[in-house]
């Protein structure tokens, strides 16, 4: 007789405060007997890991830290990819429910998501299952006490880079724009800000409602190292 196999759960664990994660998400981690998050290569802790952690007892769950290399190399991505649908894998093939933790919402630019299309390709029998978190765009509404949509307005959700004609066309077409991975092009942003006269309109927050937040001032942010959890809110 076969085993019932397992299922993978897809948690979103909110932008930082373990309180802004969901009933739903809670009682899933609580049940699921597999809790796999992402783990750097140096074996440190992942965000979403940190958040997690407050609602389980890893001692009494198998904890299962995948790496996911930030590189372009696509051997090396390839290889710890499967590495990791595999290990998944395993677990679920011996009827044990797994739950990926992932920082946000799983399914808006989260590393579940090329997980759940790798496992859907390699173990079509696979159920999956997202369960939604609040992403850190909300997050960021919240704390800055900045509506980004009402009524007829458009809001849009950008990821920066140096596109210079993009990123200022989608301030220019938008009532209110999100951008997220904004560390590495924060200098450009400003100058595309400084240029249509908007800097008093953009606000810009790094880890944004966990212990670590900051709210930064615009003016501190020339040339600034940021953390990559930053992102940058544009509302004309």
């Amino acid at each position: 007789m076969e085993m019932n196999k397992g299922t993978l759960y897809g948690i979103g664990v909110g932008p930082g405060d373990p309180e802004l994660i969901t009933l739903k998400a809670f009682r899933t981690l609580q049940e699921c007997p597999v809790i796999a998050y992402p783990k750097k290569m140096r074996g440190s802790k992942s965000y979403a890991y940190k958040i997690a952690e407050v609602f389980i007892r890893p001692e009494e769950k198998e904890m299962l830290g995948l790496i996911f290399p930030m590189t372009k190399d696509e051997e090396v991505l390839k290889r710890e990819w499967n590495k990791a649908v595999d290990e998944i894998y395993g677990k679920i093939a011996n009827g044990k429910d797994v739950a990926f933790v992932t920082e946000g919402d799983p399914l808006l630019y989260s590393t579940f998501i090329h997980l759940m299309k790798l496992m859907s390709e390699k173990y079509p029998d696979v159920k999956i299952q997202a369960v939604p978190g609040i992403s850190s765009i909300n997050g960021a509404a919240s704390c800055l006490n900045i509506p980004l949509a009402d009524g007829d307005e458009q809001v849009a959700i950008i990821p920066a880079n140096d596109d210079v004609d993009k990123m200022r066309k989608a301030i220019e077409t938008h009532d209110a724009v999100v951008f997220i991975k904004v560390a590495k092009v924060i200098d450009l942003m400003l100058e595309i800000l400084r240029d249509l006269g908007l800097e008093n309109k953009a606000h810009v927050v790094t880890k944004v409602t966990s212990e670590e937040e900051i709210i930064w001032s615009i003016d501190e942010l020339d040339g600034a190292d940021l953390n990559y959890l930053t992102l940058m809110v544009v509302r004309k």
